[in-house]
């Protein structure tokens, strides 16, 4: 009950002091009421939304759009609640002052400035423009970012060698087949020598990928093959399933799927990847995050593979590098993780700034991070999970070219 009351006094807080940013701009009788009116609106529409999710079915288009919404009007308000409270700091001392030195001051407060409501307007403007930019367009901005890496243990015949990953498709998101073909063109105008796939193919069920099979077997055989491994929501962990046995089914049709799509699924096992007189070994985990389900198995993955071998490890959680890849033994060279999306919602400007809320949760939460000779790289995926877009952290394609060798400074 009591958190019920403090969201209802939450809600109104935000919502008394956003109104009262636009009452100090204008007096226009329609503006003010056509404001509170879809105001009023979007608020009802949220609550019976989420008064109506159904756990046995998980997100949906319409939790999508939801959220959305519910991140549309919130954040601009939030802004505007903080600057308007801000003035109230100030008109409150203001008055006080006023009222013990100035005996002509009938009003204790001061009125609200208007340069003030506007310069918090402005402000609110842009993660409300941009939260409709990542809807609209965001979601499907595809990137394709290139690394090249150098490793002084690269075998011989792999100098050069090239990979392309994605991550995170969770196709239960999509909802434009025109942009999803052409997300695949770019994957296969990289030409590369190996296709690897780091989890999350669905959100939650394996329906929700069949429309999109026959569009990702348009991916281009690899020589050297393409390679997957389960994500944490290839699980089913998150809805009410109404028995094990349908849970269970959902699984192996998960794991079927990355199949129908042409990619040989590692379960906790490695391949060995030879060219030449030369081998490598790729190394697929299951899903083994510090705060999600913890399948993976790194020794049994590796099982027969020794220090000195070149390893690339396919893990989905990049918590699995922090807490337990890096200190390994047997010195995997290069681990490829995605699960973070990068929060699909932050600013990145190369070689200026890099900065996402979801770096306080994760260490390493997208791009290139190195430690001891060994690195890990962070997919911002492919796809979008309950906000349906992208701000500032677009969807990615990565092309990795490998180097033996050390990086020149």
């Amino acid at each position: 009950m009591f958190r019920w009351i403090f969201l209802l006094f939450f809600v109104a807080l935000i919502e008394v002091y956003a109104f009262q940013a636009f009452k100090t701009i204008t007096k226009t009788k329609w503006v003010l009421v056509s404001y509170q009116l879809i105001s009023l609106l979007a608020i009802v529409y949220i609550f019976y939304q989420f008064s109506q999710f159904d756990r046995r079915v998980g997100q949906n288009s319409k939790t999508l759009l939801t959220f959305g919404i519910l991140l549309l009007i919130l954040i601009p308000k939030l802004i505007l609640t903080f600057f308007m409270l801000l003035e109230d700091v100030y008109r409150v001392f203001y008055g006080t002052i006023a009222h013990y030195t100035d005996n002509n001051n009938d009003s204790f407060l001061p009125n609200r400035r208007k340069f003030v409501s506007q310069i918090a307007l402005v402000i609110a403007a842009v993660p409300f423009t941009s939260l409709i930019y990542g809807m609209t367009k965001g979601k499907y901005n595809f990137r394709v970012i290139k690394q090249t890496l150098f490793f002084p243990d690269l075998p011989d015949d792999f100098d050069g060698f090239t990979i392309t990953q994605i991550s995170d498709i969770h196709s239960g998101s999509f909802d434009d087949p025109e942009k999803i073909q052409y997300a695949i063109d770019l994957i296969n105008e990289q030409k590369t020598d190996m296709m690897l796939f780091t989890g999350d193919i669905v959100n939650t069920h394996a329906k929700e990928m069949y429309p999109w099979i026959e569009t990702f077997n348009k991916i281009d055989t690899h020589q050297y093959g393409k390679f997957a491994v389960l994500g944490n929501h290839d699980y089913g962990e998150y809805i009410d399933w109404p028995s094990q046995k349908a849970k269970d089914e959902n699984f192996e049709a998960i794991k079927n799927v990355y199949g129908q799509i042409g990619f040989d699924l590692l379960l906790n096992q490695h391949k060995k990847i030879k060219k030449g007189a030369s081998e490598i070994a790729i190394v697929g985990v299951e899903n083994w995050g510090k705060s999600f389900k913890q399948a993976g198995d790194l020794n049994k993955a590796s099982e027969g593979l020794s220090k000195e071998d070149f390893k690339i490890l396919m893990s989905h959680d990049p918590s699995h590098w922090e807490y337990e890849v890096k200190k390994d033994d047997k010195h995997f060279q290069l681990t490829l993780s995605g699960h973070t999306h990068g929060l699909q919602f932050g600013i990145e400007i190369p070689g200026i700034i890099s900065w996402s809320p979801v770096q306080y949760v994760y260490k390493q939460w997208a791009g290139l991070y190195e430690n001891l000779g060994r690195y890990i790289y962070v997919n911002r995926g492919l796809g979008f999970h309950a906000y349906p877009g992208r701000v500032g952290i677009w969807p990615e394609i990565t092309v990795f070219e490998l180097k033996k060798g050390q990086k020149v400074a």
